[in-house]
């Protein structure tokens, strides 16, 4: 594991729906159960390790954190628990108008789900400030279409599920281009 993280928030949700103690009835990708246990083992091994994580100042990740899970979901345990350890460190992100972590303009027609942005931004922040940003993804495969362009800019993904987001990204390419 990395020394800190940008949790992207299909990790806190799919983590959830497989906790082997209070699994939760929750629409999260990946639907399979196999792949579920294997984002858990991965967050359940960010809770309970030396790694940090990088929340914005403003609290707006959190905050999307919060509108897709409750506050018992291991998910949101696992931010708790961070937080108790002090094992969490914000970093500044501006925001526009809208609400959308403001990134540098050359990735703005790169990054096309708003919500995402904040994402980036912290993670861009977290290299400036700490050396390394990082962005643990699991079901969201929009990670793999704009990883050359966040790898360029010094940034790290790390696909918890790698295998099965690269081959659910070809497939979302492959229906693209017919």
């Amino acid at each position: 594991m990395r020394a800190r993280y940008v949790v992207d928030t299909n990790v806190l949700i799919a983590a959830s729906a497989a906790d082997p103690l209070h699994p939760k009835d929750i629409d999260a990708t990946p639907d399979d159960p196999v792949m579920r246990q294997k984002v858990w083992e991965w967050l359940n091994e960010f809770d309970t390790g030396k790694s940090r994580m990088i929340l914005d100042s403003r609290g707006s990740i959190f905050k999307e954190y919060s509108n897709k899970l409750g506050f018992n979901d291991f998910g949101i345990q696992v931010v708790m628990h961070k937080w108790d350890t002090i094992a969490v460190d914000l970093v500044d992100v501006a925001y526009d108008s809208y609400g959308d972590g403001i990134i540098p303009e050359e990735l703005e027609s790169v990054i096309h789900d708003r919500a995402d942005r904040k994402m980036v931004a912290a993670a861009l922040e977290s290299k400036r400030v700490f050396g390394e940003g990082c962005v643990a993804f699991a079901g969201d495969t929009d990670w793999h279409e704009w990883e050359d362009v966040l790898i360029q800019r010094g940034l790290i993904l790390e696909p918890v599920i790698e295998e099965w987001s690269r081959q659910k990204f070809a497939e979302k390419q492959e229906r693209k281009q017919k």
